[in-house]
């Protein structure tokens, strides 16, 4: 099967021609449900486009908890902060059946000096992750549980015939994990949002009903 990588936003803009000569330079690699594809602390220097499948990057701490940074679906890429010749910052893990087009450090960086508005997007791309970043650290040193957990309901949110609805299939681990905190807390603060009315859970599906309030 050929790799397609036209849905990937970071290569949008790039004509036809141009898509087929880095696909025919990525090697395509699958993987089942739960397999890890990155390790932390590897010293491996490829990007991964996501063709299929989702994952989950996170980081694994002596205990076994996790904190999870980012899910990512098709058209998304991990591996581009390999660039710098150092180890894997964070794990990767497949949450479904995935495949990918994975293109070498080196072939990356030539694609970077050929197509500079890929070098582009890739730069805004690390800006959002640094604000990003910084506002979740703002969020564990200033922000209660209830505030992290509300904050990151709005960030995940998206407008859907006039509510605000949590597509990404998250559990209340997941969150938790997310936020710094335990299941159980993200379960008592996830009952009294429903008790309120202001969320609507079903399933893994949530949607929000009015403005979360700014405490419990």
């Amino acid at each position: 099967m050929s790799i397609s990588l036209d849905k990937a936003p970071l290569f949008v803009g790039l004509r036809d021609d141009e898509l087929r000569a880095i696909a025919h330079k990525a090697v395509e690699k699958t993987f089942p449900k739960d397999a890890i594809v990155i390790n932390e602390g590897e010293c491996t220097g490829s990007l991964y486009v996501i063709v299929s499948g989702k994952v989950k990057v996170f980081l694994a701490e002596e205990n076994g908890k996790e904190l999870i940074l980012s899910i990512k679906g098709p058209g998304g890429y991990f591996g581009e902060m390999a660039l710098d010749g150092e180890a894997r910052s964070a794990s990767i893990v497949t949450l479904e059946p995935s495949r990918f087009a994975v293109i070498s450090q080196s072939d990356f960086k030539h694609i970077l000096v050929e197509h500079p508005e890929v070098s582009q997007r890739l730069i805004e791309h690390l800006i959002h992750i640094v604000r990003r970043l910084n506002k979740n650290v703002r969020g564990l040193t200033m922000l209660n549980v209830y505030g992290r957990v509300s904050s990151l309901l709005l960030d995940l949110a998206v407008a859907h015939d006039g509510k605000l609805v949590i597509a990404e299939k998250l559990t209340q681990q997941d969150m938790a994990n997310r936020v710094g905190s335990s299941r159980e807390m993200v379960s008592r603060i996830f009952k009294g949002l429903s008790r309120g009315g202001y969320i609507k859970v079903e399933g893994r599906k949530i949607t929000i009903n009015k403005t979360l309030p700014s405490r419990l």
